[in-house]
């Protein structure tokens, strides 16, 4: 899942496990929204984001693989199939519509996701010789190109007796690799309106118009564009339901800026700050 590339690394993290978590119209209002527009000028260029910047807020994430089944049970919405390395059929996905979960070993699984016939997402997940910590390795093509990168998980809750090492509570720590080019996303200002672009997707919006749909995001996801203070707003939605709202804000020197993201079906927060380029 992809939404903009600030949040990029977000929702990395989020294919990086074993789950996947899934307004005021412009008529009448063209003089507020160019002056907003103005006052947002400072967005303008190409920004990269800083991924040690990027900071997690969120309740722990649960897996439980016991007994030739996987379960993730604070997945948006909750899901359950089998571990055999098969692919089988999965509800209520946006991007992707069935996984594999393969055993690899004890410590060790490998998770594969497909939209149709095309395999859109991979990830493996290792456990540390502890048991504490987790190395998750993941592939991303829902993008053009595709991502890679690997993360860091900490252990909050131990494993259910007789079950797999990923099974508990887990918390991301950080994001230890990410492809250099998809850190980075562009905006544009002109009049009333905003363009922005990155990892293959892109899309412009009216300030305080419309949702319009993000080009490129096989999920079927909108974006819809306002002013808050000196911050961009910006709110993603899928099927009439918020899964994301970010507000962006540049620094008073222009060469930064920060951003948070919250996804307000479970409370979480991201954070980050991305540095201009050009």
């Amino acid at each position: 899942m992809r939404l903009m590339t600030c949040t990029a690394i977000a929702a990395a993290m989020i294919l990086s496990l074993p789950g996947c978590k899934q307004q005021e119209s412009a008529a009448g209002n063209e003089a507020a929204s160019t002056e907003a527009a103005g006052s947002l000028a400072a967005l303008n260029g190409t920004w990269k984001t800083d991924r040690e910047s990027v900071k997690f807020e969120q309740k722990p994430d649960e897996y439980l693989l016991k007994d030739g089944s996987y379960s993730c049970n604070t997945c948006i919405p909750p899901l359950t199939t089998p571990a055999d390395g098969q692919f089988h059929p999965v509800k209520d996905r946006p991007y992707y519509d069935s996984m594999s979960v393969k055993v690899v070993d004890d410590k060790t699984v490998e998770f594969h996701r497909k939209k149709g016939d095309k395999e859109v997402s991979s990830n493996v997940l290792t456990v540390s010789a502890d048991g504490n910590t987790a190395t998750a390795k993941f592939h991303d093509a829902t993008v053009t190109p595709a991502v890679d990168g690997q993360s860091t998980l900490k252990r909050v809750g131990p494993a259910p007796a007789g079950a797999h090492a990923i099974s508990g509570q887990w918390t991301p720590e950080k994001v230890n690799e990410y492809s250099e080019e998809a850190l980075n996303a562009t905006y544009k200002i002109e009049g009333n309106k905003v363009s922005w672009s990155g990892q293959g997707q892109s899309y412009t919006a009216e300030i305080g118009g419309p949702a319009v749909p993000i080009t490129g995001d096989i999920g079927g996801t909108t974006v819809q564009v306002t002013q808050d203070g000196g911050a961009l707003k910006e709110t993603f939605t899928r099927d009439g339901k918020v899964v994301n709202e970010t507000a962006t804000t540049v620094s008073a020197d222009g060469k930064s800026l920060t951003w948070v993201s919250s996804d307000p079906r479970d409370g979480s927060k991201v954070t980050g700050t991305a540095n201009k380029t050009n």
